[in-house]
């Protein structure tokens, strides 16, 4: 398919009206936002886009909560945790994530900040990642495997899994690539942060769900009956004929038409 220049032209003016500091107040983004330190905003930003299941102000209020059970210092809380800092979080819970999984996530957190020395959550997923690929597939399958590495938990909860997508698993990876294209993307808008420079725009994939799938298939920009992982580089190819160097700021349109819209 060629993308037709009046739809280029109408969903460049969607970004323009979502890629904006007015979305952040009500958009789980909102929370990484609240910190200025990397790894605060690093962490924060993670629990935000995993938490990303459901209405976004229930979301919200889950990622508040859980930061304020941090002392609203996640950096320092997950570096530093005692047993009874971890007694705190015991019974916090959204929809099917619950303190399991939050407690092994922080024991992955800690293991790669204060035993792997990693000044930044970057390399969780850019070490995975070689000069050749066009995309992030290897580095969201990479950081799946070192998620749930044995070398960093003595035990793997099982149940945690479904909280963390893969490609290899088919997925869509909605709430992962959501995350990236915060950490990544800089387009001087003030939404998103351009954090980390060691992974392009151009490599991130459109994040995916129902409402950006029902928009880009009105759009006849994704053909695929699935929401899958197949499905998000396929909108993502279509993405690149409008802007090669950073096609998922299109995620802002279809975002946008999609849940704020209601657009059919």
């Amino acid at each position: 398919m060629t993308i037709p220049p009046n739809l280029t032209t109408f969903l460049n003016e969607k970004v323009a009206t979502y890629n904006h500091p007015s979305f952040i107040k009500d958009d789980p983004i909102s929370i990484p936002h609240r910190f200025s330190v990397l790894q605060d905003i690093e962490i924060a930003g993670f629990f935000a886009a995993i938490l990303a299941w459901g209405n976004r102000t229930s979301i919200i209020r889950s990622c508040n909560r859980l930061l304020e059970l941090m002392g609203n210092k996640p950096y320092e809380f997950i570096t530093n945790m005692t047993d009874a800092d971890a007694k705190k979080l015991v019974g916090f819970v959204h929809r099917t994530f619950n303190s399991t999984d939050l407690l092994f996530l922080i024991s992955f957190f800690h293991y790669h900040y204060v035993t792997a020395s990693q000044h930044s959550l970057e390399t969780a997923f850019s070490q995975y990642l070689s000069p050749a690929d066009t995309d992030i597939t290897a580095a969201l399958n990479g950081f799946h495997g070192y998620v749930f590495s044995p070398q960093v938990h003595e035990y793997i909860s099982l149940r945690t899994q479904k909280h963390i997508a893969s490609p290899q698993k088919k997925s869509a990876c909605k709430r992962l690539n959501m995350y990236l294209r915060w950490m990544v993307r800089s387009d001087q808008q003030g939404v998103d942060f351009g954090l980390w420079k060691n992974i392009l725009p151009s490599q991130l994939i459109c994040p995916i769900d129902v409402h950006v799938a029902r928009v880009a298939r009105r759009f006849q920009l994704l053909s695929r009956t699935q929401t899958d992982w197949q499905a998000a580089l396929e909108l993502t190819a279509l993405l690149k004929q409008m802007d090669n160097t950073d096609p998922v700021k299109y995620d802002y349109a279809l975002f946008g038409l999609g849940v704020v819209e209601k657009f059919m």
